[in-house]
């Protein structure tokens, strides 16, 4: 975050409509509590300027919700954040908002002509003199008002006077902002500055914001264009949600900005991962490995060749640094795999070995990537155990594992397992199989005084277009004291391959605590 008193470049706002514009994704429904943790985030962790969290007569249910932000936000003095989309409909949008203890509505007016014409049946002074009778009564009852022309883009396009005739019209009665949507996602970065320097340099008194839309894949490259031309408020979502292609995403619009354009934002970036993650759980779209900033894969380097520049001098480091977001740059290991990204996953591992063993280790990895194998950095003492005829890691094998589920009864297990030489039998129950396995283990692993590492994320894969009988792949993610380890298990049976990356995680702690 760079909000300070001294810095004098020129501030750009944020605001993140995800709760509100970003519910409009196919299948995307937050509950209450949902909206409420994202609200609180984005604004005490992230600390983005608004925050636009729904549109107004929905439903009941969402009118609770709408009034549980604002109640919480009432308490953390961060009320006017908090915005909603009314309608120009006289009392009825404001008196929703108002009930919901909101004190900000963004009133959706017609920035088309055609549109305020075919859909409401009205002519530009009629829906004036309805803005204004809505408006006054907003004021009346103590909100705010900001007024977004919807269409914008198409209604400049085709209609201009009719744009500068509306804007002219409601500038006197006290709008807020005036926010200009690219609602179809349909503007080129050139039409976007010519478009919005116009809107800026004829009414030079009011305030616009950009609410851009995807459609094109131009939607990051528009907001520069619209911060060229003198906007200084800039709507966007966490993870690009948003209707059809989405909005601009906050994640790529904040780095552009800030690294491209050198404006001052308000927002802490190291948070940025983590409202990404929310979102992604919450809303149930999955962020694609390769998307900039937040997907898994943007810190991981797979050519040896880039592997090797890092070693010898940060030869391929930029200014996305993974440290900014609070993430960690890391080295895939495949067929692509040269010295340097071995020796850097050696090195993360705290693991040693000759030039000769190194050599052969690389040999495997390579082999392994060639079968699409997926290989990790936790992967590696296991194919180092292999490669050498080694045992260490070998501290704990599964015997015998019988697991039984059925339907509206707990799942049960009964293990037998070694460790170093000595047998142990223990059995277990819960939600199921997976679940009862782990409790068995606990019981064996208790006595050894072994603790559990945290679960914190499950994922299990099978091949597109496999059989019934196809082989699962099962990766887990553990929380080690301060960091995070993976492990994998393969089998044709979904627990057990959940059981295999469970042991090699217990082989992997077993020899770092050895002394």
């Amino acid at each position: 975050m760079t909000d300070s008193a001294n810095d004098t470049r020129r501030h750009i706002r944020l605001l993140d409509t995800t709760l509100r514009d970003g519910e409009q994704t196919q299948s995307v429904s937050f509950t209450p509590k949902e909206k409420l943790q994202i609200a609180k985030s984005l604004l005490q962790a992230l600390r983005v300027d608004r925050i636009e969290v729904a549109s107004a007569r929905v439903s009941a249910g969402e009118q609770q919700a709408v009034a549980d932000i604002n109640a919480w936000a009432a308490q953390e003095g961060l009320l006017e954040k908090v915005e909603v989309l009314g309608f120009v409909d006289y009392t009825l949008s404001v008196n929703w908002v108002r009930d919901a203890g909101g004190k900000v509505i963004n009133l959706l007016a017609k920035g088309s002509e055609k549109h305020c014409r075919e859909q409401l049946g009205r002519t530009l002074e009629q829906h004036v003199d309805d803005i204004r009778r809505t408006v006054a009564y907003a004021h009346e009852n103590g909100l705010q008002v900001n007024m977004y022309l919807e269409d914008w883009s198409n209604g400049y396009r085709d209609s201009r006077e009719y744009v500068y005739g509306l804007v002219a019209g409601v500038s006197d009665i006290g709008i807020r902002n005036f926010m200009l949507p690219d609602t179809l996602g349909v503007m080129t970065p050139d039409e976007v500055f010519e478009a919005l320097s116009d809107m800026v340099d004829r009414f030079p008194d009011q305030r616009f914001d950009f609410h851009p839309h995807n459609d094109y894949g131009l939607a990051t490259a528009n907001v520069m264009a619209a911060v060229k031309a003198g906007v200084d408020t800039i709507h966007c979502t966490i993870n690009c949600l948003g209707e059809r292609a989405g909005n601009a995403s906050l994640a790529e619009v904040a780095v552009v900005l800030k690294d491209k354009m050198d404006v001052r934002l308000s927002i802490d970036e190291t948070r940025i991962a983590m409202l990404s993650r929310m979102v992604e759980n919450f809303s149930g779209k999955w962020v694609a490995a390769n998307a900039p900033i937040v997907g898994a894969d943007v810190f991981t380097q797979t050519a040896g060749i880039h592997a090797d520049g890092d070693q010898k001098g940060g030869l391929y480091i930029t200014a996305l640094r993974p440290e900014r977001f609070a993430r960690k740059r890391t080295y895939a290991l495949g067929k692509m795999s040269g010295k340097a990204s071995l020796a850097n996953n050696l090195e993360e591992l705290g693991l040693e070995l000759s030039d000769e063993d190194q050599r052969k280790v690389l040999q495997e990895i390579v082999k392994l990537g060639d079968s699409k194998a997926l290989i990790t950095a936790d992967d590696l003492p296991f194919i180092i155990a292999d490669v050498l005829e080694r045992r260490e890691y070998r501290y704990i094998e599964l015997l015998n594992c019988y697991i039984s589920s059925g339907l509206d009864v707990d799942s049960t297990a009964s293990i037998r397992v070694t460790i170093q030489g000595k047998n142990y039998n223990a059995s277990g129950s819960g939600n199921g199989g997976f679940a009862a396995f782990i409790d068995a283990i606990s019981k064996i692993l208790k006595k050894r005084d072994f603790v559990m590492p945290a679960l914190v994320d499950y994922e299990v894969h099978i091949p597109r277009g496999g059989n019934t009988n196809a082989l699962t792949e099962c990766i887990i993610t553990w929380r080690v004291e301060e960091r995070e380890i993976k492990t994998r298990g393969v089998d044709a049976n979904q627990v057990l391959a959940a059981v295999k990356a469970t042991l090699r995680m217990i082989n992997i702690r077993m020899h770092a605590l050895i002394p």
